[in-house]
């Protein structure tokens, strides 16, 4: 049986552990890993249910768990495919390092990873043979321009020295504001790399169990929101092509800075559902003012039971309380020094 881990914001830290039947043991999700990688040659297209009315519907509780890395190595060059042998070698390989790491250990914290379901090989994990997330031969985002560069030293810049003067100069994910994994792209998470979508008439929504966020999606063919407005997750549009659903988003705020982005931050989402168990998710990025060039990755998300589980992280844990304290007895501590001279 597996579980999930959850921070509580209270004075300390507790961990709460919920039986959920996302696999029924390990076994089962290591053999996940090593079964039918590619559909079979031949085999007839899949027919997707539809929605009362009459689009595809891709409702259901996913996680988009994975083994591969969202760049390639480098010791793989322009090599975009495993082998099937290749595939679940690296897998192996990839759930036996978190092991190697720290058995039984998670940080300073000495408790099982395990018994919360935390640990890689606990997660139902699409069967894939690519070498990572980001498709073609290159395999990695594209060189940053040198504008782009400067901006991000910039920011880094005027942040130096002022790194604990209060929440506001802490990372957005610190601040439980916005997590990589809430997108747009979707990327999967360190750990609870799990989703939901709903679907209702001229809508989709999805909602991420990691800090518990909902994207709403208007699929009514309602134009983007004016220029001017900027929203940590962008305006997302989404319509249909076939049984695709295409989802346009624009207007990101110049702090969502993903991978160092701007605001001309441009991502277009495709979500296919290609079994009952699986739906493929695949993501084009793009800012002219910050890479070379767009670039694409795809992610397999699976079908797994529900429900969602909140997730409460806030600025009141104990991680961020803790960094601040520290900082001011730092500062103490040399003025006592300085006044002692």
């Amino acid at each position: 049986m597996s579980h999930r881990f959850f921070e509580l914001a209270s004075g300390s830290v507790l961990t709460a552990v919920i039986g959920t039947a996302l696999i029924a043991a390990a076994p089962a999700a290591a053999q996940s890993q090593s079964t039918a990688l590619l559909p079979k040659e031949g085999a007839k297209t899949w027919t997707p249910p539809r929605t009362p009315d009459g689009k595809p519907d891709l409702s259901g509780v996913y996680t988009n768990a994975s083994v591969i890395p969202l760049e390639r190595p480098k010791d793989l060059g322009s090599k975009e495919f495993f082998t099937k042998e290749e595939a679940d070698a690296y897998a192996a390989k990839t759930l036996a390092r978190t092991e190697v790491i720290a058995p039984g250990t998670y940080g300073d914290v000495h408790y099982s990873m395990a018994q919360f379901g935390l640990e890689k090989g606990q997660s139902k994990v699409a069967p894939t043979v690519r070498t990572s997330l980001i498709v073609g031969p290159e395999g990695r985002v594209p060189p940053m321009l040198p504008a782009a560069q400067a901006r991000a030293a910039a920011r880094q810049a005027a942040n130096k020295g002022h790194e604990f003067d209060g929440p506001e100069n802490r990372g957005l994910a610190e601040q439980c504001i916005l997590w990589g994994n809430e997108g747009p792209p979707m990327l999967p998470e360190g750990y609870n790399s799990n989703l939901q979508i709903v679907q209702g008439e001229g809508y989709v929504a999805i909602e991420q169990e990691m800090i518990h966020d909902v994207r709403i999606i208007p699929t009514d063919g309602r134009p983007h929101l004016p220029a001017d407005v900027h929203q940590w997750l962008g305006d997302s549009r989404g319509h249909w092509e076939g049984n695709t659903l295409v989802v346009d988003t624009t207007n990101f705020s110049d702090k969502t800075a993903f991978r160092g982005s701007g605001t001309n931050l441009h991502v277009v989402e495709r979500f296919t559902r290609t079994d009952a168990d699986t739906v493929k998710y695949e993501f084009t990025v793009s800012d002219p003012t910050t890479w070379e060039k767009s670039w694409s990755g795809e992610v397999l998300m699976s079908k797994i039971d529900g429900p969602i589980f909140e997730y409460a992280c806030t600025e009141g844990n104990y991680g961020m309380p803790n960094n601040l304290t520290g900082a001011r007895a730092e500062e103490k501590k040399a003025a006592e020094k300085t006044a002692s001279k």
